[in-house]
């Protein structure tokens, strides 16, 4: 029985391997073809130089030693034996065939790695490298996650994603015709975006071959365009309130089958502009399962088929 209202990503992995597994945070050290120049140097609005990631890779700290230091951690304060190494900062799949396949055998070479889960964009997956993670997906357990963030264009040029949705849908119909499972990333409170717009993103994404979502709340951070945006009043965040209410609603948009890898996000606090409630997490969290039961929402309650 569930206890809580969306299928969490924690008990599909107990299911899975029937003990506790966690990820481990792995910064590679690549960029993005949205800050080298290929198509901007700025990246999108609401990302700064270190691109949500650890930061590890400036510091010359090599994925093995990023393994072992997560896993030390996660031992101590989980007791988990297993692990999945999180290709996490910019586009884990923007590098020639040769370099990514260095970077994903050294932490798949790690006993303990039972698998990895690749962040990128849907416009830098290549063939060859599907081709490569599907062959690994025999032996591993092997994700993707695409930032997809919105399912409107018109916000996607707003926020200078660099890429449409049409670019999305074609990279999930190439990966899923390697059975290579999906997660998607999506951001609530993009600029310009009311709540009806949120929820047809729900909508679009409850169509998609996709096996898993992450739900992000829109933070401001210091050092990006979204950070002037916000000082200069021409961007205000959503209060707590009105996140769990259309992230809950949201979630009832989205089919049963849909493992929900995360409901909010995990700003760095050194970092953070706004709103500071971004923070606490269990708050919020907790905040959302109470909206969610207050209101009788639970995921797939307004799933159309």
């Amino acid at each position: 029985m569930l206890t809580k209202p969306y299928r969490d990503y924690n008990s599909y992995l107990r299911e899975l391997f029937g003990c506790r597994v966690q990820k481990i945070t792995l910064d590679a050290g690549l960029t993005c073809p949205n800050r080298d120049g290929t198509l901007s140097t700025g990246g999108c609005i609401y990302c700064n130089e270190r691109g949500s990631g650890t930061g590890a890779s400036q510091q010359s700290q090599s994925i093995t030693e990023q393994l072992k230091k997560g896993k030390d951690y996660l031992k101590r304060r989980y007791k988990a034996t297993k692990f999945l190494g999180y290709f996490q900062s910019f586009t884990n799949t923007y590098a020639p065939l040769s370099t990514l396949k260095s970077l994903y055998e050294e932490a798949l070479s790690d006993p303990d790695v039972v698998g990895l889960t690749i962040g990128t964009r849907p416009d830098c997956v290549s063939e060859e490298v599907l081709e490569y993670l599907e062959g690994r997906s025999r032996e591993h357990l092997i994700w993707l996650e695409y930032g997809l963030q919105s399912a409107h264009d018109v916000t996607l040029r707003r926020i200078n994603r660099g890429h449409d949705v049409a670019a999305f849908v074609d990279a999930v119909q190439h990966t899923r015709a390697r059975k290579i499972p999906i997660c998607v990333h999506v951001i609530l409170g993009l600029p310009g975006e009311d709540r009806e717009m949120m929820l047809e993103t729900a909508r679009f994404l409850a169509g998609q071959d996709i096996q898993a979502l992450k739900i992000h709340l829109l933070y401001v951070v210091r050092g990006t365009v979204l950070e002037e945006w916000y000082v200069k009043g021409d961007y205000r965040c959503l209060s707590r309130e009105e996140y769990v209410a259309v992230a809950g609603q949201f979630l009832s948009l989205l089919p049963p089958r849909f493992i929900i890898q995360r409901v909010t996000g995990d700003p760095h606090p050194e970092e953070l502009v706004a709103p500071l409630w971004a923070l606490e997490k269990s708050q919020n969290i907790q905040a959302l399962h109470a909206y969610m039961e207050r209101h009788g929402l639970y995921q797939g309650k307004a799933h159309r088929t």
